[in-house]
């Protein structure tokens, strides 16, 4: 039974477009903001901790909880629900969402899902788009009528979409983590470089690693002072730490 209820719940974008509206007059206004599993990307996590003015680090402690178990290999990270009856999200207000203009990749895409793929780690990946029709949104009954071109650029979804392919390469990467007993460090390593970028700035600047690898001046100032950039050359560090892919260039002097 359950089973049949996600399969009404996530329905096929046969036609296209579809309809929907959300602003404070439709009834549901931020009921979809409550008891979320929200599962944070990398780039998520950079705008929400600039926006609130925290470490990387005081973000997932303040409002994440880890999980295990969501994927087979790697840890995950969600946001955390205000531990109240409603659960709703904490930075959710009966006047909206108080960082709007920041807010997570999923919830700029509502009600639309995509899933995702690469193929041979090309640049554009394969993509497949479906409605996520649940039951209380009233949305749905509004006038406004979109494509899932025009969506993704009223929501300001391309760049998200680019940062996060980039990270999903990595999740879903087919290549071994090697032997057992390094797993734990990979993991490790997986998780700062993921979702600590504060952490992993130090990690590269603080240590022996410009020492070990070919990066140049101009390209360690941008690392000094671009969050996006350090991001992408933290998925460059993954797969050279990971998989023993050749993203990084060690020095030979």
């Amino acid at each position: 039974m359950e089973s049949n209820k996600k399969k009404d719940i996530f329905q096929p974008l046969t036609s296209g477009t579809f309809r929907f509206s959300c602003h404070r007059e439709v009834p549901c206004f931020t009921r979809c903001c409550a008891k979320l599993r929200l599962v944070l990307t990398p780039y998520d996590i950079v705008r929400l901790r600039k926006r609130l003015g925290i470490t990387s680090g005081e973000f997932l402690e303040q409002y994440t909880d880890t999980l295990l178990r969501e994927h087979p290999r790697f840890p995950m990270v969600k946001l955390k629900m205000l531990d109240d009856e409603g659960q709703r999200c904490p930075f959710v207000t009966k006047e909206g969402c108080t960082i709007y203009e920041d807010r997570p990749g999923a919830c700029r895409l509502y009600p639309i899902g995509r899933a995702s793929m690469l193929v041979s780690d090309k640049q554009d990946p394969k993509e497949q788009y479906f409605v996520i029709r649940e039951d209380h949104c009233e949305g749905f009954k509004e006038e406004k009528v979109w494509t899932i071109d025009d969506w993704v650029s009223h929501e300001g979804l391309r760049f998200y979409m680019e940062m996060n392919d980039r990270w999903l390469a990595i999740l879903n990467s087919p290549k071994t983590l090697g032997p057992e007993e390094y797993l734990a460090k990979k993991h490790k390593m997986f998780f700062m470089a993921s979702y600590d970028i504060d952490r992993f700035r130090q990690f590269i600047f603080k240590s022996r690693f410009f020492s070990l690898f070919e990066i140049p001046p101009e390209k360690r100032q941008e690392l000094a002072s671009t969050d996006e950039s350090l991001l992408l050359f933290a998925y460059d560090w993954l797969k050279f730490s990971l998989f023993g892919e050749k993203t990084l260039t060690p020095r030979t002097d």
